[in-house]
C-alpha cells in the first residue's frame, strides 16, 4: 500500500512539474486586436516577434469594422488593440461609457485622396462628388486633407476633430460630398472617381499609397495607437508593449515592410 502510495505521489509530482515547465514555456498570453490588412501585419510582423522576445504568447485577432475591436477589449476578450486614433478611441469612450486609454502611438498609413477620373487635382471637374468616411473623426481628415490640397476652405473657428460641412467657408470646385462608411471607399474611387480613403483600407484593397493626388498631413491626434484598458496602465503589460514598439526589432521591421508610413515624432 506504501508503495503504490509512493508511485501516486511521484506521479502527482511529475504531472505538476510538466504542466509547470509547459506554463513557463508558454509564458504569459497576450491577445491583441487589429484590423484587417496593415495593422494586423504590423502586429504580425513588429509587435509579435518583439513580445515574444520578452517572453509573451502573443494571440492576434482581426476585425473588419471599427467598433468590436473596441467592444471585445472593453468585454476582457482582448488585452490591447491597434487600429484606431486617440480622437477615434476618446468619441468612443463619450458614447459608450467606456474606460480605454491610449498607451503609445506607431506609424500610421495616412488617408489619401483618390481618383479614377483625374490625374492631378487641378484637372477634378467642377461639381465632381467626393466620398469621405462617415464617422466624424474620420470625415475631419477627410475635409483637412481636402484643404491641404487647396479644394476647400475651412473656418478657422472650426472643431478641427468635429468638422462639418457648415465650417467649410469656401469649396473652390464645388464639391459635392457623399459620406460611407470606410471599408466602401476604396470601391468609391471608381463607382464616384474621387474618394478619400484611410491608409490602412487603401493598403488593404491593393492600393498604392503614393497613387494619391494628396496624400493627408497627419498630427498627433490621427496617428494610431496600441489602447488598453485603462485599469492596465501601471501593469507590467502596458511596459512591455511600449518596450516592444520602441525596440530596434519594431523600428527596422517598420523601414523595411511599411514603406510611406507617417512616424511619430523621435521614432
Amino acid at each position: 500500500m506504501r508503495g503504490i502510495l509512493t508511485f501516486l505521489g511521484a506521479a502527482l509530482l511529475v504531472i505538476i512539474t510538466t504542466s509547470i515547465l509547459l506554463y513557463e514555456d508558454e509564458g504569459e498570453v497576450i491577445t491583441i486586436g487589429a484590423s484587417s490588412g496593415p495593422y494586423s501585419d504590423m502586429v504580425n510582423l513588429a509587435l509579435k516577434p518583439a513580445l515574444e522576445e520578452q517572453g509573451y504568447t502573443v494571440e492576434i485577432v482581426e476585425y473588419t469594422d471599427y467598433i468590436q475591436p473596441n467592444n471585445a477589449l472593453n468585454n476582457g476578450d482582448l488585452d490591447a488593440n491597434l487600429y484606431q486614433n486617440v480622437s477615434f478611441m476618446k468619441d468612443f469612450n463619450e458614447e459608450n461609457g467606456t474606460e480605454l486609454l491610449n498607451l503609445i502611438q506607431v506609424p500610421t498609413a495616412p488617408m489619401g485622396l483618390y481618383s479614377s477620373d483625374s490625374d492631378s487635382l487641378e484637372s477634378i471637374a467642377n461639381g465632381s462628388e467626393v466620398a469621405l468616411p462617415l464617422d466624424p473623426v474620420n470625415s475631419s481628415r477627410g475635409y483637412q486633407t481636402l484643404e491641404d490640397a487647396g479644394l476647400i476652405e475651412i473656418s478657422e473657428d472650426a472643431n478641427m476633430l468635429a468638422i462639418e460641412q457648415e465650417d467649410i467657408v469656401q469649396n473652390n470646385k464645388n464639391l459635392e460630398f457623399v459620406f460611407q462608411d470606410s471599408g466602401q471607399l476604396p470601391r468609391s474611387v471608381d463607382q464616384i472617381g474621387l474618394s478619400l480613403v484611410p491608409g490602412n483600407y487603401a493598403l488593404a484593397s491593393g492600393m498604392d499609397l503614393n497613387d494619391a493626388l494628396q496624400l493627408e498631413q497627419m498630427n498627433e491626434n490621427f496617428r494610431n495607437q496600441i489602447v488598453i484598458n485603462a485599469e492596465d496602465e501601471d501593469s507590467s503589460m502596458a511596459d512591455d508593449l511600449i518596450a516592444a514598439v520602441e525596440s530596434d526589432h519594431f523600428k527596422q521591421t517598420i523601414d523595411e515592410e511599411f514603406k510611406g508610413f507617417d512616424k511619430p515624432e523621435g521614432f
